[in-house]
Protein backbone atom coordinates (compact mmCIF):
# COMPACT_ATOMS: atom_id res chain seq x y z
CA UNK A 1 0.00 0.00 0.00
CA UNK A 2 1.35 3.40 -0.79
CA UNK A 3 0.40 6.93 -0.33
CA UNK A 4 -0.84 8.04 2.97
CA UNK A 5 0.93 10.15 5.64
CA UNK A 6 4.00 8.10 7.32
CA UNK A 7 3.21 6.36 11.16
CA UNK A 8 4.51 8.20 13.47
CA UNK A 9 8.21 6.35 14.83
CA UNK A 10 7.67 4.71 18.50
CA UNK A 11 9.01 6.76 20.70
CA UNK A 12 8.16 10.66 18.83
CA UNK A 13 5.32 12.79 18.31
CA UNK A 14 3.71 14.30 15.58
CA UNK A 15 2.94 18.31 15.55
CA UNK A 16 2.54 20.45 17.89
CA UNK A 17 -0.86 22.55 18.22
CA UNK A 18 -0.98 25.82 20.20
CA UNK A 19 -4.81 27.07 21.17
CA UNK A 20 -5.45 29.54 23.70
CA UNK A 21 -8.14 29.52 26.57
CA UNK A 22 -9.91 31.71 28.75
CA UNK A 23 -9.02 29.12 31.84
CA UNK A 24 -5.75 27.94 30.93
CA UNK A 25 -3.97 30.61 28.71
CA UNK A 26 -2.73 28.38 26.27
CA UNK A 27 -2.68 24.67 25.58
CA UNK A 28 -0.41 22.47 23.53
CA UNK A 29 -1.25 19.54 22.44
CA UNK A 30 0.15 16.55 20.15
CA UNK A 31 0.21 12.61 19.47
CA UNK A 32 2.45 10.39 20.89
CA UNK A 33 3.33 6.80 19.88
CA UNK A 34 4.00 5.11 22.79
CA UNK A 35 6.21 1.96 23.16
CA UNK A 36 2.53 -0.35 22.64
CA UNK A 37 2.37 1.24 19.51
CA UNK A 38 -0.63 3.39 20.22
CA UNK A 39 -0.90 7.00 19.51
CA UNK A 40 -1.91 9.11 22.45
CA UNK A 41 -2.93 12.49 22.61
CA UNK A 42 -0.37 14.93 25.17
CA UNK A 43 -1.12 18.15 26.25
CA UNK A 44 0.52 20.96 28.37
CA UNK A 45 -0.69 24.67 29.41
CA UNK A 46 1.02 27.65 30.09
CA UNK A 47 0.48 31.47 30.31
CA UNK A 48 1.65 32.15 27.19
CA UNK A 49 2.50 29.79 23.67
CA UNK A 50 6.09 29.53 24.22
CA UNK A 51 6.08 28.09 27.48
CA UNK A 52 2.83 25.70 26.86
CA UNK A 53 4.93 24.19 23.74
CA UNK A 54 8.35 24.05 25.81
CA UNK A 55 6.22 22.60 28.91
CA UNK A 56 5.10 19.81 26.33
CA UNK A 57 8.61 18.83 24.82
CA UNK A 58 9.88 18.52 28.25
CA UNK A 59 6.65 16.49 29.43
CA UNK A 60 7.56 14.05 26.25
CA UNK A 61 11.24 14.11 27.14
CA UNK A 62 10.39 12.69 30.12
CA UNK A 63 7.81 10.28 28.83
CA UNK A 64 8.53 6.51 28.69
CA UNK A 65 9.71 5.37 25.29
CA UNK A 66 10.99 8.90 24.55
CA UNK A 67 13.90 8.96 21.82
CA UNK A 68 13.37 6.54 18.42
CA UNK A 69 12.60 3.30 20.28
CA UNK A 70 13.74 3.74 23.86
CA UNK A 71 14.78 6.29 26.64
CA UNK A 72 17.67 6.68 23.88
CA UNK A 73 18.75 7.44 20.85
CA UNK A 74 21.80 7.54 18.57
CA UNK A 75 21.26 11.72 19.27
CA UNK A 76 21.36 11.69 22.85
CA UNK A 77 24.56 12.54 24.82
CA UNK A 78 26.98 10.64 26.70
CA UNK A 79 26.42 12.28 29.59
CA UNK A 80 22.47 11.50 29.35
CA UNK A 81 22.89 7.91 29.42
CA UNK A 82 25.40 8.40 32.08
CA UNK A 83 22.73 9.63 34.36
CA UNK A 84 20.69 6.84 33.53
CA UNK A 85 22.85 4.09 33.74
CA UNK A 86 23.84 5.63 37.07
CA UNK A 87 20.08 5.42 38.02
CA UNK A 88 19.95 1.84 36.90
CA UNK A 89 23.86 1.37 39.32
CA UNK A 90 21.42 2.32 42.62
CA UNK A 91 19.05 -0.17 42.08
CA UNK A 92 21.46 -3.14 41.48
CA UNK A 93 22.19 -5.36 43.87
CA UNK A 94 25.88 -4.46 44.34
CA UNK A 95 27.89 -3.71 47.69
CA UNK A 96 28.19 0.45 48.12
CA UNK A 97 31.87 0.11 47.60
CA UNK A 98 31.14 -1.09 44.65
CA UNK A 99 28.79 1.26 43.31
CA UNK A 100 31.16 4.16 44.78
CA UNK A 101 34.00 3.09 43.01
CA UNK A 102 32.34 3.03 39.73
CA UNK A 103 30.60 6.40 40.19
CA UNK A 104 33.74 7.80 41.11
CA UNK A 105 35.90 6.45 38.19
CA UNK A 106 33.14 7.38 35.76
CA UNK A 107 33.14 10.92 37.57
CA UNK A 108 36.88 11.57 36.80
CA UNK A 109 38.15 9.22 34.28
CA UNK A 110 35.72 8.99 31.27
CA UNK A 111 32.66 11.63 31.88
CA UNK A 112 35.45 14.38 30.83
CA UNK A 113 36.08 12.33 27.67
CA UNK A 114 33.07 11.65 26.44
CA UNK A 115 30.35 13.80 28.01
CA UNK A 116 30.02 16.10 25.09
CA UNK A 117 29.94 13.20 22.20
CA UNK A 118 26.63 11.76 21.09
CA UNK A 119 26.19 8.02 21.24
CA UNK A 120 26.34 7.84 17.59
CA UNK A 121 29.52 10.17 17.44
CA UNK A 122 31.34 7.70 20.16
CA UNK A 123 33.24 5.18 17.83
CA UNK A 124 35.46 2.04 18.24
CA UNK A 125 38.21 4.54 17.15
CA UNK A 126 38.06 7.20 19.41
CA UNK A 127 37.54 4.43 22.62
CA UNK A 128 40.56 2.75 21.52
CA UNK A 129 42.98 6.18 21.78
CA UNK A 130 41.05 7.05 25.15
CA UNK A 131 42.22 3.63 26.59
CA UNK A 132 45.42 3.78 24.61
CA UNK A 133 45.72 7.16 27.05
CA UNK A 134 44.62 5.66 29.69
CA UNK A 135 46.96 2.48 29.79
CA UNK A 136 49.59 5.34 29.38
CA UNK A 137 48.80 5.87 32.94
CA UNK A 138 48.50 2.74 34.51
CA UNK A 139 46.89 -0.75 33.25
CA UNK A 140 44.80 -0.67 36.33
CA UNK A 141 43.31 1.99 35.42
CA UNK A 142 42.71 1.43 31.70
CA UNK A 143 41.25 -1.97 32.83
CA UNK A 144 38.42 -0.02 34.88
CA UNK A 145 37.70 2.62 32.20
CA UNK A 146 37.17 -0.50 29.67
CA UNK A 147 35.08 -2.07 31.99
CA UNK A 148 32.79 0.91 32.81
CA UNK A 149 32.93 1.70 29.20
CA UNK A 150 31.23 -1.60 28.52
CA UNK A 151 28.76 -1.51 30.83
CA UNK A 152 27.67 1.82 29.99
CA UNK A 153 27.66 0.80 26.61
CA UNK A 154 26.17 -2.67 27.43
CA UNK A 155 23.10 -0.86 28.91
CA UNK A 156 22.68 1.53 25.86
CA UNK A 157 22.25 -1.75 23.44
CA UNK A 158 20.20 -2.88 25.50
CA UNK A 159 17.67 0.18 25.02
CA UNK A 160 18.29 0.02 21.42
CA UNK A 161 19.82 3.30 21.53
CA UNK A 162 23.09 1.62 19.94
CA UNK A 163 23.29 -0.76 17.24
CA UNK A 164 26.61 -2.24 19.02
CA UNK A 165 29.26 -1.72 21.75
CA UNK A 166 32.31 0.19 20.67
CA UNK A 167 34.43 -0.94 23.05
CA UNK A 168 34.00 -4.47 21.70
CA UNK A 169 36.50 -4.01 18.48
CA UNK A 170 39.52 -2.06 20.74
CA UNK A 171 42.92 -3.95 21.25
CA UNK A 172 43.10 -6.12 24.25
CA UNK A 173 45.20 -4.16 27.31
CA UNK A 174 48.32 -5.80 27.78
CA UNK A 175 49.10 -6.24 31.38
CA UNK A 176 52.32 -5.34 32.76
CA UNK A 177 54.76 -8.13 33.29
CA UNK A 178 55.61 -8.78 36.93
CA UNK A 179 54.46 -11.73 39.77
CA UNK A 180 52.88 -11.46 43.01
CA UNK A 181 55.54 -10.67 45.51
CA UNK A 182 55.00 -12.15 49.28
CA UNK A 183 57.01 -10.35 51.91
CA UNK A 184 60.38 -11.73 53.25
CA UNK A 185 60.74 -12.87 56.76
CA UNK A 186 63.46 -9.89 57.20
CA UNK A 187 60.47 -7.39 56.15
CA UNK A 188 58.09 -8.56 58.40
CA UNK A 189 60.50 -8.42 61.31
CA UNK A 190 61.20 -4.77 60.21
CA UNK A 191 57.84 -3.78 60.07
CA UNK A 192 57.21 -5.63 63.83
CA UNK A 193 59.99 -3.83 65.04
CA UNK A 194 58.67 -0.61 63.61
CA UNK A 195 54.66 -1.34 65.08
CA UNK A 196 56.32 -1.97 68.42
CA UNK A 197 58.73 1.52 68.60
CA UNK A 198 56.24 3.55 67.05
CA UNK A 199 55.35 7.13 69.14
CA UNK A 200 56.73 5.19 72.31
CA UNK A 201 60.00 7.53 72.91
CA UNK A 202 60.12 9.96 75.74
CA UNK A 203 60.10 12.74 73.70
CA UNK A 204 56.83 11.82 71.58
CA UNK A 205 54.12 14.40 72.12
CA UNK A 206 50.72 13.47 72.55
CA UNK A 207 48.01 10.64 73.55
CA UNK A 208 50.33 7.45 73.45
CA UNK A 209 49.49 4.82 70.45
CA UNK A 210 47.04 2.25 71.36
CA UNK A 211 48.62 -0.69 69.81
CA UNK A 212 45.26 -1.41 67.02
CA UNK A 213 47.38 -1.58 63.92
CA UNK A 214 50.34 -2.91 65.91
CA UNK A 215 47.97 -5.97 66.05
CA UNK A 216 46.17 -6.04 63.40
CA UNK A 217 49.37 -6.73 61.79
CA UNK A 218 49.83 -9.56 63.63
CA UNK A 219 46.40 -10.56 62.65
CA UNK A 220 46.84 -9.94 58.81
CA UNK A 221 49.90 -11.70 58.96
CA UNK A 222 47.90 -14.72 60.71
CA UNK A 223 44.89 -14.92 59.24
CA UNK A 224 45.29 -13.53 55.38
CA UNK A 225 42.28 -11.38 55.25
CA UNK A 226 41.20 -8.25 53.08
CA UNK A 227 42.05 -5.51 55.75
CA UNK A 228 38.04 -4.83 55.79
CA UNK A 229 37.54 -8.50 56.54
CA UNK A 230 39.84 -8.08 59.65
CA UNK A 231 38.29 -4.66 61.07
CA UNK A 232 35.18 -5.93 61.02
CA UNK A 233 35.85 -8.69 63.26
CA UNK A 234 33.55 -9.06 66.58
CA UNK A 235 34.70 -11.28 69.48
CA UNK A 236 31.12 -13.32 68.61
CA UNK A 237 32.69 -14.50 65.23
CA UNK A 238 35.79 -15.77 67.39
CA UNK A 239 35.25 -19.48 68.88
CA UNK A 240 38.17 -19.67 71.02
CA UNK A 241 38.35 -23.12 73.15
CA UNK A 242 41.75 -22.10 74.59
CA UNK A 243 44.06 -24.44 72.08
CA UNK A 244 42.79 -23.72 69.20
CA UNK A 245 40.84 -20.26 67.82
CA UNK A 246 38.68 -20.43 64.82
CA UNK A 247 37.22 -17.05 63.39
CA UNK A 248 34.41 -17.13 60.89
CA UNK A 249 34.24 -13.99 58.41
CA UNK A 250 30.84 -12.44 58.36
CA UNK A 251 31.36 -9.09 57.31
CA UNK A 252 33.62 -6.05 56.09
CA UNK A 253 34.15 -2.63 57.08
CA UNK A 254 34.03 -0.01 54.09
CA UNK A 255 33.91 3.69 53.79
CA UNK A 256 30.43 5.10 52.09
CA UNK A 257 31.03 8.90 51.39
CA UNK A 258 28.94 10.90 53.68
CA UNK A 259 29.27 7.89 56.31
CA UNK A 260 32.48 7.22 56.99
CA UNK A 261 33.57 3.37 58.08
CA UNK A 262 30.72 1.37 58.86
CA UNK A 263 30.28 -2.27 58.82
CA UNK A 264 28.68 -4.18 56.50
CA UNK A 265 27.26 -7.54 57.34
CA UNK A 266 28.28 -9.53 54.32
CA UNK A 267 31.65 -9.71 52.88
CA UNK A 268 33.22 -9.06 49.43
CA UNK A 269 31.76 -12.33 47.47
CA UNK A 270 29.76 -15.54 48.75
CA UNK A 271 32.81 -17.26 48.87
CA UNK A 272 34.33 -14.98 51.12
CA UNK A 273 31.97 -16.29 54.11
CA UNK A 274 34.30 -18.74 55.88
CA UNK A 275 35.87 -20.02 58.91
CA UNK A 276 39.66 -20.73 59.17
CA UNK A 277 41.79 -21.70 62.01
CA UNK A 278 43.95 -18.72 63.38
CA UNK A 279 47.78 -19.50 64.46
CA UNK A 280 48.80 -19.12 68.01
CA UNK A 281 50.55 -15.43 67.85
CA UNK A 282 47.83 -14.13 66.20
CA UNK A 283 45.29 -15.94 68.47
CA UNK A 284 47.17 -14.49 71.36
CA UNK A 285 46.16 -10.58 69.89
CA UNK A 286 42.63 -11.54 69.26
CA UNK A 287 42.34 -13.18 72.29
CA UNK A 288 43.66 -10.20 74.41
CA UNK A 289 41.50 -7.76 72.10
CA UNK A 290 38.13 -9.66 72.98
CA UNK A 291 38.40 -10.25 76.59
CA UNK A 292 35.55 -8.76 78.62
CA UNK A 293 34.53 -6.31 75.46
CA UNK A 294 30.85 -6.18 73.91
CA UNK A 295 30.82 -9.38 71.68
CA UNK A 296 28.94 -7.73 68.92
CA UNK A 297 31.36 -4.26 68.69
CA UNK A 298 34.44 -4.74 66.02
CA UNK A 299 37.58 -5.94 67.97
CA UNK A 300 39.24 -3.45 66.03
CA UNK A 301 37.43 0.29 66.71
CA UNK A 302 37.60 4.40 67.15
CA UNK A 303 36.99 6.17 70.50
CA UNK A 304 33.01 6.32 69.86
CA UNK A 305 33.07 2.69 69.84
CA UNK A 306 32.51 2.20 65.58
CA UNK A 307 34.77 0.03 63.70
CA UNK A 308 38.13 1.66 62.65
CA UNK A 309 38.53 3.26 59.39
CA UNK A 310 40.51 1.48 56.82
CA UNK A 311 41.81 4.81 56.12
CA UNK A 312 43.13 5.91 59.51
CA UNK A 313 44.72 2.12 59.67
CA UNK A 314 46.81 2.69 56.42
CA UNK A 315 47.80 6.03 57.25
CA UNK A 316 49.11 4.67 60.48
CA UNK A 317 50.93 1.95 58.73
CA UNK A 318 53.14 4.02 56.12
CA UNK A 319 54.14 5.56 59.33
CA UNK A 320 55.47 2.25 60.20
CA UNK A 321 56.91 1.48 56.79
CA UNK A 322 58.74 5.33 57.41
CA UNK A 323 60.64 4.29 60.04
CA UNK A 324 61.32 1.24 59.50
CA UNK A 325 63.19 2.45 56.62
CA UNK A 326 60.38 0.94 53.73
CA UNK A 327 58.53 4.08 52.89
CA UNK A 328 59.16 3.91 49.45
CA UNK A 329 58.88 -0.51 48.89
CA UNK A 330 54.93 -0.19 47.59
CA UNK A 331 54.35 -2.60 50.69
CA UNK A 332 50.49 -2.18 51.46
CA UNK A 333 47.94 -4.36 53.53
CA UNK A 334 47.39 -6.31 50.84
CA UNK A 335 51.30 -7.52 50.86
CA UNK A 336 50.39 -9.47 53.79
CA UNK A 337 47.56 -11.67 52.40
CA UNK A 338 50.02 -12.33 49.53
CA UNK A 339 51.89 -13.58 52.26
CA UNK A 340 50.00 -16.06 54.02
CA UNK A 341 48.82 -17.25 50.70
CA UNK A 342 52.90 -17.94 49.63
CA UNK A 343 52.79 -19.73 52.75
CA UNK A 344 49.87 -21.82 52.37
CA UNK A 345 50.13 -22.75 48.91
CA UNK A 346 53.58 -23.90 49.67
CA UNK A 347 53.00 -26.06 52.93
CA UNK A 348 49.40 -27.29 51.60
CA UNK A 349 48.98 -26.47 48.06
CA UNK A 350 46.78 -23.91 46.29
CA UNK A 351 43.51 -25.35 46.67
CA UNK A 352 44.19 -24.79 50.56
CA UNK A 353 45.55 -21.07 49.90
CA UNK A 354 42.35 -20.17 47.75
CA UNK A 355 40.18 -21.47 50.27
CA UNK A 356 41.78 -20.04 53.00
CA UNK A 357 41.57 -16.67 51.24
CA UNK A 358 37.86 -16.95 50.23
CA UNK A 359 38.18 -17.15 46.65
CA UNK A 360 36.04 -19.06 44.43
CA UNK A 361 38.70 -19.85 42.03
CA UNK A 362 42.45 -21.00 42.57
CA UNK A 363 43.04 -19.07 39.24
CA UNK A 364 42.87 -15.36 41.29
CA UNK A 365 44.81 -17.17 43.96
CA UNK A 366 47.66 -18.24 42.07
CA UNK A 367 47.51 -15.28 39.37
CA UNK A 368 47.04 -12.35 41.94
CA UNK A 369 48.37 -13.51 45.50
CA UNK A 370 51.08 -16.65 45.57
CA UNK A 371 54.58 -15.60 44.60
CA UNK A 372 55.53 -17.48 42.01
CA UNK A 373 58.37 -21.12 43.51
CA UNK A 374 61.80 -20.23 42.60
CA UNK A 375 62.82 -23.71 44.35
CA UNK A 376 62.78 -26.85 42.24
CA UNK A 377 61.11 -29.95 43.54
CA UNK A 378 63.76 -32.63 43.51
CA UNK A 379 61.04 -35.40 43.40
CA UNK A 380 60.23 -34.59 39.78
CA UNK A 381 63.10 -35.68 38.80
CA UNK A 382 63.26 -38.48 40.31
CA UNK A 383 59.87 -39.16 38.71
CA UNK A 384 61.49 -38.89 35.64
CA UNK A 385 64.47 -41.08 36.22
CA UNK A 386 62.81 -44.00 37.67
CA UNK A 387 60.65 -44.00 34.73
CA UNK A 388 62.72 -43.01 32.02
CA UNK A 389 66.30 -44.01 32.60
CA UNK A 390 67.85 -45.95 29.43
CA UNK A 391 68.83 -48.84 31.87
CA UNK A 392 66.40 -48.85 34.55
CA UNK A 393 63.62 -46.82 33.84
CA UNK A 394 60.19 -48.67 34.74
CA UNK A 395 57.97 -46.70 32.13
CA UNK A 396 55.39 -47.21 35.42
CA UNK A 397 53.79 -43.67 35.25
CA UNK A 398 53.55 -43.98 31.24
CA UNK A 399 51.02 -46.98 31.94
CA UNK A 400 49.18 -45.49 34.28
CA UNK A 401 45.46 -45.01 33.06
CA UNK A 402 44.75 -41.14 33.68
CA UNK A 403 43.70 -40.21 37.18
CA UNK A 404 45.47 -43.40 38.27
CA UNK A 405 47.56 -43.97 41.71
CA UNK A 406 51.40 -45.72 41.72
CA UNK A 407 52.66 -46.42 45.46
CA UNK A 408 56.21 -44.85 43.24
CA UNK A 409 55.65 -41.30 44.98
CA UNK A 410 56.08 -43.48 48.63
CA UNK A 411 58.83 -45.55 47.46
CA UNK A 412 60.76 -42.39 46.09
CA UNK A 413 60.40 -40.88 49.87
CA UNK A 414 61.99 -43.75 51.01
CA UNK A 415 65.00 -43.70 48.93
CA UNK A 416 65.25 -39.79 48.85
CA UNK A 417 64.93 -40.08 52.66
CA UNK A 418 62.28 -37.63 53.46
CA UNK A 419 58.99 -39.27 53.95
CA UNK A 420 55.53 -36.88 53.62
CA UNK A 421 53.32 -37.47 55.94
CA UNK A 422 50.86 -34.67 55.24
CA UNK A 423 50.67 -36.12 51.66
CA UNK A 424 51.95 -33.08 49.91
CA UNK A 425 55.63 -32.28 48.67
CA UNK A 426 58.18 -30.42 50.41
CA UNK A 427 60.44 -27.50 48.62
CA UNK A 428 63.69 -27.75 48.48
CA UNK A 429 66.34 -25.77 47.37
CA UNK A 430 68.01 -26.05 44.18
Amino acid sequence: MSGGRPRTAIGTFGTIRIRSSRSHGYIATTRFRDLDGRLRLVTATARTGPAARAALKERMVRRPGYGSSGILSLTSSFADLAVLWLADLDAQDLVEGTKDNYREHLRLHVLPVFEHYTLGEITTGRVESFLKSEAQVSYSRAKHSRTQLNLLFGFALRHDAIPRNPVEGTSPLKRPKGAPQALTFEQIAAIRAAAASWRTGEHVKGPKPDGQVRDLVEVLLGTALRIGEALALRPCDVDDTGKTMIITVRGTVILKTGHGAFRQDHPKTEHSVRSIAVPAFAARVLRARTAGTDPERTIFANRKGGPLSPFNARRTFRDFLKLAGMEDSGITFRWFRRTGATVIARGAGTDAAAAYLGHGSTAITEGHYIEPVTTADLRSAGFLERTLNPESGDGALLTLPSGGHTDLEERLDEIDGEPDHDGEAELEAA
